[in-house]
Order: structure tokens, then C-alpha cells, then sequence
């Protein structure tokens, strides 16, 4: 039975990219991972839902990564009613796994500035890793409750996080694709192509579902994390 460390990746993925899968294959490869679930986020908590529905977004997470098996789509928070919480999810993971294996949550640079508006955001590390996904010229909050959190937990390499269960914080330095779902869903609205900034079974299914395009659900201006 699988034992190594598994991962967690929350966004809205509206829709899911090739910067979003070169960054979980990295990570998987960077920290061990026997695998790492990429979870939508269906009811953000701090603004409101995307147009484009929680079903067709998931939908889409699934047929990118249907070919590599190190990578899932976990659907618990389309399940869950409610808004989505990270914390609630990784309390469910837990519970799931048992008490001894390691569990990383992966976050976007951007969410840490905001982390205190997170529900319940210091018990995140009650139930796994942190790893924040760097941007070039990345610094992390120098002052404040955030800071201080960061700094008392701070590892220095993934080594640190596959040893315990959780309660460390990576900072996690990856390939830059400069890709954001903001970008393909202007490109879809304006009739434009977004071929090979994503994979061609999800622009397929956003072709079939005539998903984003001028005057159908495709101009929310969500990001990628979940509260």
C-alpha cells in the first residue's frame, strides 16, 4: 500500500491550463509525491462563484490529466454544500489518509499576502504542509501575523515535509509559464485561439459546450486559490 507523500492543489481552474499542469508535474517530482489531486473550487469564499459551473470546470481538470496517473481530480468540493474551504478539505484528506502521511497543500504566491482572510487559516497546518508556488522576484510578507507564521514554520527543502505528517511551510521555486485562465477566457470571448496554452481535450469540450465565448459564461475574473 502507497505510503509517500500526497499533494493537494485548490483553484477555480476556469479553466484548467498548461501552467497549472507543468507546475503539478514539477511538484509531484520536486517533493516525492505518490500523487497530487488538483481541486476545484466550487463555491469561492471570498468572491462570488465563476459562471462557468463547477461540474464543467471539474470535467475539464479530469480530461487533462486522464493520461498521467500521478495526477486526480478530486471533486469533494463540488460535494460539499457551503462555501469551499480549504481547511474543511484538508480536515476530509486527513481523515482519509491517517494520521502519519505527509500531506502538502500547494497555494499560488498571491494567496499568501492575503492567507489571514482564509477561514481558519492557522489550522491549515494542523492538517498538512504549505507550499507556495514562487514567482520570479517572489518575497514573502516581511511583517505581520502572516510573516510571523511563515517564518516559525519554514522548511528548507521537501526532505523536510515527506519526514512529518504536517506543519511545515515550502517555498516551492518552479518553470514559469506565463499562462492565466483570465488571458484564454478573453482570447475564447473575442473568437480568438487558445490552442496550446491548454490541453486539446479541454479546449475540445469548451468548443462542444460552447463554454466562454462573448454573451456565455466566460468573463468572471477569478483566480486560482481556494479560502
Amino acid at each position: 500500500m502507497a505510503s509517500g507523500p500526497v499533494g493537494v492543489f485548490g483553484g477555480t481552474f476556469n479553466p484548467v491550463h498548461l501552467g497549472h499542469l507543468r507546475s503539478a508535474v514539477e511538484l509531484v517530482e520536486l517533493l516525492g509525491l505518490d500523487y497530487l489531486n488538483l481541486m476545484p473550487c466550487a463555491r469561492p469564499p471570498h468572491r462570488e462563484a465563476p459562471d462557468c459551473s463547477a461540474e464543467d470546470r471539474a470535467r475539464m481538470v479530469e480530461l487533462a490529466v486522464r493520461d498521467e496517473p500521478r495526477l486526480r481530480c478530486d471533486r469533494r468540493e463540488l460535494r460539499r454544500a457551503g462555501a469551499s474551504y480549504s481547511v474543511d478539505s484538508l480536515a476530509e484528506l486527513r481523515a482519509e489518509l491517517g494520521p502519519g502521511r505527509s500531506l502538502c497543500l500547494v497555494v499560488g504566491f498571491d494567496a499568501v499576502a492575503a492567507l489571514d482572510s482564509w477561514h481558519r487559516w492557522r489550522a491549515l497546518l494542523d492538517h498538512a504542509h504549505l507550499v507556495v508556488i514562487a514567482r520570479p522576484g517572489w518575497q514573502l510578507p516581511a511583517e505581520g501575523d502572516v510573516a510571523r507564521w511563515l517564518r516559525e514554520h519554514r522548511a528548507r527543502d521537501g526532505a523536510a515535509l515527506a519526514a512529518s505528517p504536517a506543519g511545515r511551510v515550502l517555498v516551492a521555486e518552479l518553470r514559469p509559464l506565463d499562462i492565466s485562465s483570465t488571458e484564454i477566457r478573453a482570447l475564447l470571448a473575442a473568437g480568438r485561439s487558445a490552442r496550446f496554452l491548454l490541453p486539446e481535450p479541454v479546449l475540445d469540450y469548451i468548443e462542444s459546450h460552447h463554454l466562454y465565448r462573448r454573451g456565455s459564461p466566460a468573463h468572471d475574473n477569478t483566480g486560482n486559490t481556494t479560502g
